[in-house]
Order: structure tokens, then C-alpha cells, then sequence
């Protein structure tokens, strides 16, 4: 058996050496997906514990703020 010649490999392969990427990060800023996916979660998270203190000590938000 022979090994292949430098002709064979290259019409059997049709990928490229070195990969190219033409995609440059850029930082971003302002409501990004991200952003608004954690300010999401930490709101829901409060809420919930909002909620939960309210049930333990049987007096709502207002109350605790002083209003009547």
C-alpha cells in the first residue's frame, strides 16, 4: 500500500487549514440580552423574599415603611 500523494489529500479534503473569523468583539453597553436577563432574575428572586417576609411576620411592605 502507498501513501497518498499531496494531490490526493487535497482533493479528499475540503476543509481549510486556518479558520478564519471575521467576528470582532466589541464591549457593549445599555440593556444587553444579558443584562436584562440577571436583572430579571435578582427581581424575582426579591420579589419572592418580599413575599416570604410577608407571610413570616404577617405585616405587609406598607407597614414596614410607615405607612398606615
Amino acid at each position: 500500500m502507498t501513501a497518498p500523494s499531496s494531490t490526493d489529500r487535497s482533493k479528499t479534503s475540503h476543509l481549510p487549514l486556518d479558520p478564519q473569523t471575521t467576528e470582532t468583539l466589541s464591549p457593549e453597553f445599555g440593556w444587553t440580552q444579558y443584562a436584562e436577563k440577571i436583572n430579571g432574575r435578582f427581581a424575582m428572586v426579591g420579589f419572592v423574599a418580599l413575599l416570604t417576609l410577608e407571610l413570616l411576620t404577617r405585616q405587609d411592605f406598607f407597614t414596614w415603611i410607615g405607612l398606615p
